[in-house]
């Protein structure tokens, strides 16, 4: 049972999905608002949205409907994410490991893939937050949205519904894990380029050659050498 339902304001649509899971087969069921006021990132980062300006959304996937690993399932859901905006704008929009998307050399997107039981079922929480009408982003220089990166305004809620749908469509056929990995080292943000990484107190410059199947993204850095490193490890600087 696939459905989306609207909500004018929540806390976080990753915590408040488990109020429309309301039968043992929902599955691939959305929720969304245009004012969330408590949105969640990767590793206790908040997600700070303008109101009426950005789409906060939260699609539940039933575990049992996902074969592949954790790793792959969160690259491909960026990849769905960075297929969608890339048809949508005629743009290159790259994948910033693990899973932020970049559009113009902004972050326009984040997402959150939480697990979590619900009703005695087991599913994938997938929380997308999309920055779409905002214009001013304060202090976060490396932020965008669709408007500043394209010059386009779009319809909030038709965006929402045609995403959802794109979305559903792609998680329903998840190729298989070489051609995962393939696309989304295709779309790595930086990848070959020299750039500068900060860690453990520490800057240095160098080259993102491909993420890995473990979840891991390899650097080739300039005084260290040919390197591995999980999320938070390393921070790319851009």
């Amino acid at each position: 049972m696939s459905e989306l339902f609207y909500c004018t304001e929540c806390s976080s649509t990753n915590d408040e999905i488990a109020q429309v899971l309301l039968y043992p087969e929902s599955n691939f069921v959305g929720l969304y608002t245009f004012n969330q006021t408590k949105g969640k990132g990767q590793y206790g980062n908040t997600w700070n949205s303008a109101i009426g300006q950005n789409l906060a959304y939260t699609l539940a996937v039933k575990t049992e409907s996902v074969t592949h690993s954790d790793f792959m399932f969160n690259y491909y859901t960026a990849i769905a994410v960075q297929s969608y905006l890339a048809n949508l704008t005629e743009k290159i929009v790259k994948i910033k490991w693990p899973n932020d998307i970049i559009l113009k050399n902004k972050k326009i997107v984040g997402i959150l893939i939480e697990k979590k039981k619900i009703n005695n079922k087991n599913y994938f929480i997938i929380g997308i937050g999309i920055n779409i009408l905002q214009e001013k982003f304060d202090e976060i220089t490396n932020a965008g949205s669709l408007l500043t990166q394209t010059g386009n305004r779009y319809e909030l809620k038709k965006f929402t519904e045609d995403f959802h749908d794109y979305l559903i469509e792609k998680l329903k056929n998840i190729p298989k894990d070489g051609n995962i990995l393939d696309k989304f080292n295709s779309n790595l943000f930086k990848k070959d380029e020299i750039s500068v990484f900060e860690m453990q107190n520490s800057r240095q410059n160098g080259i993102i050659k491909n993420a890995d199947e473990n979840g891991r993204i390899w650097i080739d850095l300039e005084e260290s050498g040919l390197q591995s490193f999980y999320h938070k490890e390393i921070k790319l600087l851009y």
